[in-house]
């Protein structure tokens, strides 16, 4: 499949009848899907386009550009829905894409198990249209909300090493709320250069307070 930056609703079921019938529904909302018959279907997708998707190694996040979810059956030949979602889990791929577990009846205190461990939601069969809809949607949000923030720590990220060892032993002190005399003081050096310092650490963050800079680190932690 071609990535692009829409966002993508996945749907992972080897019923063809409902696959077609979520894409039309999806496409009465003007929401973008993709169909696979099996996790593993799925899976090989995720595996033969690593660079775009950004799978992680075991234990790993993984970070992909594009927003998306997955519509998951909990019941296929093969691999399970639950099967797939471990893997999802170890990967990461649970945390950016959010998972939808469609479940029938006698599914649904494994499908409550899954939400706790981190899927998303789940909607038994058989669902409102509308209700399902409007939970992709809000997953689609979040999705787009954790990657969008995920950039803002890469981008803090790329500041911080950018930073000298003083320019990082000022700006600790500077987030602390210490004055320049008492950091000059504690670092043996002239109040004049704990300006530069901080004025130099100010520029390289792009931020133009000490408050707006301890709200940034604060939300980098």
């Amino acid at each position: 499949m071609n990535f692009t930056d829409t966002p993508t609703v996945f749907i992972v079921d080897d019923d063809a009848s409902v696959r077609d019938g979520m894409a039309w529904l999806l496409r009465t909302r003007r929401l973008y899907s993709e169909s696979f018959d099996s996790g593993e279907s799925f899976l090989n997708m995720l595996q033969n386009n690593v660079q775009e998707v950004g799978i992680g190694t075991s234990g790993e996040q993984a970070w992909p550009k594009q927003a998306a979810c997955v519509l998951l059956d909990v019941r296929m030949p093969g691999m399970s829905g639950l099967a797939l979602f471990e893997q999802l889990l170890s990967n990461g791929m649970a945390h950016a894409w959010p998972v939808i577990f469609l479940t029938g009846h006698a599914d649904v205190p494994t499908a409550v198990d899954s939400v706790k461990r981190g899927a998303f939601d789940f909607c038994e069969k058989p669902f409102s249209d509308n209700a399902l809809v409007d939970r992709v949607e809000q997953a689609l949000r979040l999705s787009q909300e954790r990657l969008t923030a995920r950039k803002e720590q890469q981008r803090l990220q790329s500041r911080l090493l950018d930073l000298t060892d003083r320019e990082r032993d000022v700006m600790q002190r500077v987030v602390e709320g210490l004055p320049n005399k008492l950091i000059a003081d504690q670092l043996e050096i002239s109040v004049r250069t704990v300006e530069v310092h901080r004025a130099r650490v100010f520029d390289k963050m792009e931020v133009k307070s000490a408050v707006e800079l301890a709200n940034m680190m604060r939300n980098l932690s």
